[in-house]
């Protein structure tokens, strides 16, 4: 009797951040923080594309490297305080239609005991994939098919902080070591430390400015979204410069201003100048 076995391989290779969402997903908010006596939250979620698309959601923890990186982790190192075990969230998988929307909820529960400081995981949507081809015991087993038939199906995540915070937390950043590369044929690029201390993450967006001598400031750089978050005390940070009409980069100064989004309070947490000669 000629047998023929199918595997499907699902490979999650690609974790996205939300700055790069899903293809036909929008996700809001793109990071959650309980904070204070918060208990509860919820994640919107939207379907914008053109195929219903079904998505398993799991709570994941995560190491952010110096350079921003994340890696999948599985043992805590010291500093290190994960949040998987204080969270409850529901529905586990959602299938939209196109248009069509779903709310996931969140909730928090903290032991009596716990210490203080921040917590975080990510929630994680992982796309799945869609059943194809042969699945029958009758096509399987086909006279004449002999072979065994490999599938490999990629799925692509894309995750979101949820961070929580337990007594009084606080934090400060400085913005050091700037330092502008210009070469003939790239792009310039200014790099930066964001050295952060305190107790909790910071969350924030970037701006840079060029003033040439006697003229007016201008924006240069956006960076949003950026954070360093706790355990780390060191972000290494390059942003592309824009030189808009032609704009030399010298003879005067670029000014960094790191500062909470807009419905964070939108307060500066940190500036920095370096003067071009």
């Amino acid at each position: 009797m000629r047998t023929t076995y199918q595997f499907t391989l699902c490979i999650l290779f690609l974790l996205l951040p939300v700055s790069q969402a899903l293809a036909g997903l929008t996700l809001y908010p793109t990071r959650v923080v309980f904070d204070g006596n918060q208990r509860a939250a919820q994640v919107e979620l939207l379907n914008n594309g053109t195929e219903t698309a079904t998505y398993r959601i799991s709570l994941v923890n995560r190491r952010m490297s110096e350079t921003g990186a994340f890696s999948d982790i599985d043992e805590p190192l010291p500093g290190e305080q994960f949040a998987d075990n204080l969270l409850r969230y529901s529905p586990r998988q959602v299938t939209l239609a196109p248009g069509k929307g779903q709310t996931v909820r969140i909730m928090v529960r903290k032991p009596a005991n716990l210490t203080t400081g921040e917590y975080r995981s990510h929630l994680l949507f992982a796309k799945q994939p869609k059943a194809r081809g042969r699945s029958s015991i009758e096509t399987r087993n086909a006279p004449g098919d002999d072979a065994i038939e490999i599938k490999l199906t990629a799925l692509v995540g894309v995750s979101i902080p949820v961070i929580v915070r337990q007594g009084n937390t606080d934090a400060t950043v400085a913005l050091t070591h700037l330092d502008l590369a210009q070469a003939a044929d790239k792009e310039p690029t200014l790099a930066l430390h964001m050295e952060r201390s305190g107790s909790q993450s910071v969350y924030g967006d970037l701006t840079v400015f060029f003033t040439p001598h006697g003229g007016s400031e201008q924006v240069v750089a956006r960076a949003n979204g950026v954070a360093v978050y706790t355990p780390n005390s060191l972000r290494r940070a390059s942003i592309k410069l824009d030189q808009p009409n032609g704009l030399q980069l010298s003879n005067g100064i670029l000014r960094v201003i790191y500062r909470e989004q807009a419905e964070g309070g939108g307060a500066v947490l940190a500036e920095a100048v370096l003067r071009l000669p």
